[in-house]
């Protein structure tokens, strides 16, 4: 088989009775539910972040009652150490209650909408914008 007959992945080929404006807006849905994830990964850095300065502080009171700074250690211990994040919330709670009121949802909804409109086939526009932009012949421009 020549790389002029090959086509792309049936999983990521455009159902029968499809239309443009249909695919187009599945591949606007499907940017934002990327974009999502996006932010979703950046929660988890804030997260993460938040936890290891955190955790640094304890060297910081180390230290400063080792300087003998022991009442600038107290505040730090007192007002920092271990503190919400916004009222009520650590940032890992945060992160449940995006999850849970967010982006669970956006996800299950887009999936919903994909086997809907698309037999659940996944970046069809993608695909077909790589079909389109690929050299058709260039070992490095497969469709498959």
């Amino acid at each position: 088989m020549t790389d002029e007959s090959r086509t792309p992945d049936p999983r990521h080929q455009r159902p029968e009775g499809v239309g443009d404006t249909t695919v187009e807006a599945l591949g606007a849905l499907s940017k934002a539910l990327e974009t999502t994830e996006r932010a979703r990964g950046a929660l988890y850095t804030f997260h993460q972040l938040t936890g290891s300065a955190d955790l640094g502080l304890d060297d910081a009171v180390r230290l400063l009652r080792e300087a003998g700074h022991g009442d600038q250690a107290d505040r730090v211990e007192r007002e920092i150490l271990g503190r919400n994040v916004i009222p009520g919330h650590w940032t890992f709670q945060i992160v449940e209650e995006y999850n849970a009121t967010y982006y669970d949802v956006f996800r299950t909804v887009e999936q919903e909408i994909r086997g809907q409109l698309a037999e659940g086939r996944d970046h069809v526009y993608e695909a077909e914008m790589k079909e389109a932009r690929r050299t058709r012949g260039h070992p490095d421009h497969t469709a498959t």
